[in-house]
């Protein structure tokens, strides 16, 4: 099994402030990690390192056998896919579903006068069928709701059959119904032997799919607790990670928290 991620001591500091400190972290091929935290804790920044859009202030980051500093970048990130809100944003309103795909064969967000292969078109279109969006792939991005949004961004990050998969609150903004046919699909998905190995960030605990093999989890930009999902997703690392006393349950490997009284 080789490793995707080899992240030791990696520090990253802004205004003399960290936002990471002394992040030690390895993900080995066909794992599915969660990442927790509260709002602040470094997820984002964690995330932006891994997909190689940030560079560490101090320490080592090694990303798929390359080392961060001594790769060229965007002969690397098309080995990682990542739906974010940071993408999301780039993608100009107008742009079609299909094309929010399509682009991401050059690492672009929005379509200008590049030429597409037929092998490209239909990869995107099978892309946009599997997740769900195949009726919807001449709808303008901006008119999409946030659902739909959040699936053409998965679809998008499918495209260049990546290495890694970086999903970065792929459930924000749904509603209750959007949030359970997303993380089904998504714990299918993760069961899949040939899905690349997965991160995926999230607050909530009622976000994380069945399916999923570990968990990181931080606080003050620093790790709490890090492991196989089983052993360390335990109430007392929920107190160390969110200051809070909280009592777990677990229903067929789907997670819920509540504050004790």
């Amino acid at each position: 099994m080789s490793e995707v991620l080899d992240f030791n001591d990696v520090s990253v500091v802004r205004a003399n402030k960290d936002l990471l400190s002394d992040i030690s972290w390895q993900v080995q091929e066909g794992e599915r990690w969660i990442v927790l935290g509260p709002n602040g804790a470094g997820k984002s920044t964690l995330m932006n390192i891994a997909a190689a859009r940030m560079h560490p202030t101090r320490g080592s980051a090694g990303i798929l056998g390359e080392q961060l500093g001594r790769v060229d970048v965007f002969e690397l990130r098309p080995m990682i896919g990542l739906s974010s809100s940071l993408i999301a944003a780039q993608i100009p309103a107008h742009e079609t579903a299909l094309n929010v795909v399509l682009t991401a064969a050059y690492g672009y967000t929005g379509r200008w006068r590049e030429l597409y292969e037929k092998p490209d078109e239909r990869r995107a279109f099978a892309l946009l069928h599997e997740w769900g969006m195949s009726t919807f792939l001449n709808q303008p991005f901006g008119k999409l709701s946030e659902g739909e949004r959040k699936r053409v961004l998965i679809a998008r990050a499918l495209m260049t059959d990546p290495e890694l998969l970086i999903l970065d609150e792929p459930a924000a903004g749904l509603d209750l119904a959007g949030r359970e046919n997303l993380v089904r699909q998504l714990g299918t998905f993760a069961q899949d032997e040939f899905a690349p190995a997965l991160i995926l960030v999230t607050h909530h605990l009622e976000e994380i799919p069945a399916g999923f093999t570990h968990v990181l989890m931080l606080n003050g930009g620093k790790i709490t607790a890090a492991g196989e999902i089983g052993a360390t997703l335990t109430e007392e690392n929920l107190r160390k990670t969110y200051d809070l006393d909280l009592a777990l349950r677990v229903d067929n490997g789907r997670y819920s928290a509540f504050a004790r009284h």
